[in-house]
């Protein structure tokens, strides 16, 4: 993808940036030529954002032409809401006080460049700032009165950079510049943008390291310049045209914040919000299911009313379940009243609502991935050695899971596999794992997980690295829709 600096006038970045094309805001906007191309990223550091003024219509035009601003006019719309600018004091209350407590004024001035500040000690903070606001260059402004607080912050134009700063700029500029255009030096030129959000820390992530670089490689044999980027590269957004999230994902947490900004800025986005939404939530799932009469477990919403009719209903043992519970987190069976009682408390104290099931036991659970409202794969998830479910976790923090065996997906049963289309169907259209057992050859659906486990050796079995190309084309197929339709408008 190109890149494009789009000031007021050229002198005012004295400096060239390898790869990196400096255009007057006026040229942006007039000439036929910048208006012709594509997969281009704008950073937009004109003097002014005014509505309406040359600075706002380089960013709106920027969007209506298919490429990617910096500053968008939503961001430049944001840094004006002194709404918007005091909740985010809020959320970052702990940061700002940690980093700026020591300074002996009452008022403080951050210069935000790419991200970076030239002080190492306010990296974190310039970093955050950067991710809430998107934008090149930003300048916030704090005050301290008991405590330390954002009052305002506004884009830098590159004419209003200090002398002393420009050498530093040019460097964290060009580092920034040079890992957003890898793709220039590829054999095969990429048709669109994508970025892959994983955890590398994370114990329990859907996608082990291998299958990581299957999807990397897949999406980039179909046209995509592929990027792993993390919870840090929030601000990174906007620069691409497809969002596939690969982290354990949960409502109130930055899987979900990265999804909802994805969708709000044009990418088509696995996980979608709306499917995080309702597959994090066993409640939604569960009324979703009976409202649709799709097999699934005898159960009870359970709330402080209605706390006695666990037994009359489920009988013991039964299993009881925190609404947003993964990874069998959450998620307890329990063989006595006093057990229940407890158990129902503890969950209650934590949610107003939890889902009591009744107990199935099985040797194992069928998994069935779906994407796009297709079944991809089958697998049958074995419970734990000695234990009622397929992860085990010790009191130490470690766990162990039983083994995974696939099969293909027309050799599933029947019944299985048609509950498990019909359950992801409810949820969305999006990439799905449909939990089940097979009782009385009846498909009983336990849970639909958005963000399945796709592990290199264990989903792949069956499919091999067909199973990513046929996720990476369906990403394709979504982007090119989504393309052409802002064409033809």
């Amino acid at each position: 993808m190109s890149a494009l600096i789009v000031v007021s006038d050229p002198d005012d970045w004295p400096s060239s940036v390898p790869g990196v094309e400096v255009v007057s805001g006026r040229s942006y906007l007039t000439d036929a030529a910048y208006s012709e191309r594509r997969r281009t990223r704008v950073f937009n550091l004109s003097r002014s954002y005014r509505y309406q003024s040359t600075g706002y219509y380089v960013s709106l035009l920027a969007a209506a032409r298919g490429h990617r601003p910096l500053p968008s006019v939503t961001t430049i719309q944001d840094m004006r809401s002194l709404t918007i600018v005091r909740s985010v004091t809020d959320d970052l209350d702990d940061l700002v006080q940690h980093c700026l407590g020591p300074i002996q004024s009452d008022h403080f001035v951050l210069s935000v460049y790419f991200g970076h500040n030239m002080a190492q000690r306010y990296t974190r903070l310039a970093l955050q700032l950067f991710n809430l606001f998107p934008a090149p260059m930003l300048r916030a402004h704090f005050v301290r009165d008991d405590r330390w607080r954002l009052v305002h912050i506004k884009p830098i134009p590159a004419s209003d950079v200090p002398d002393s700063h420009w050498p530093y700029l040019i460097d964290v500029a060009t580092r920034h510049f040079a890992g957003h255009t890898r793709s220039v030096s590829r054999p095969r030129a990429a048709q669109y943008d994508m970025a892959v959000l994983h955890d590398p820390k994370a114990d329990d992530s859907p996608s082990n390291e291998k299958a990581l670089r299957k999807f990397t490689r897949a999406a980039e044999q179909v046209g995509f310049d592929a990027t792993m980027i993390t919870k840090d590269d929030y601000g990174r957004i906007g620069e691409f045209d497809a969002l596939f999230i690969r982290e354990t994902t949960a409502v109130n947490h930055h899987t979900f914040r990265f999804s909802r900004r994805a969708a709000a800025e044009g990418l088509v986005v696995i996980d979608d919000p709306e499917s995080i939404v309702r597959c994090t939530n066993k409640v939604y799932l569960a009324e979703a299911l009976l409202r649709h009469h799709i097999p699934s477990p005898r159960t009870l919403i359970v709330h402080r009313g209605n706390v006695d009719q666990i037994v009359p209903t489920l009988g013991l043992p039964c299993v009881l379940k925190q609404p947003d519970s993964s990874f069998s987190h959450g998620v307890v069976k329990v063989t006595t009243d006093e057990e229940l009682g407890a158990r129902v408390e503890e969950l209650l104290e934590k949610s107003d609502l939890l889902v009591a099931q009744e107990f199935l036991p099985t040797d194992f659970d069928w998994r069935i991935g779906v994407f796009a409202g297709q079944p991809l794969w089958a697998c049958r998830y074995h419970m734990a050695r000695k234990h009622w479910q397929i992860v085990k976790h010790d009191r130490d923090g470690s766990h162990s899971y039983g083994k995974v065996d696939c099969c293909p997906v027309d050799e599933a049963p029947r019944p299985i596999v048609r509950a498990a289309v019909r359950a992801a169907r409810l949820m969305g259209n999006g990439l799905y794992g449909v939990d089940l057992k097979e009782v009385k050859r009846k498909g009983i659906v336990v849970e639909v997980n958005d963000n399945p486990n796709i592990d290199a050796g264990f989903e792949d079995r069956i499919l091999k690295d067909d199973l990513y190309l046929r996720i990476m084309n369906g990403f394709l197929t979504r982007v090119r829709a989504r393309t052409e339709g802002k064409a033809r408008l």
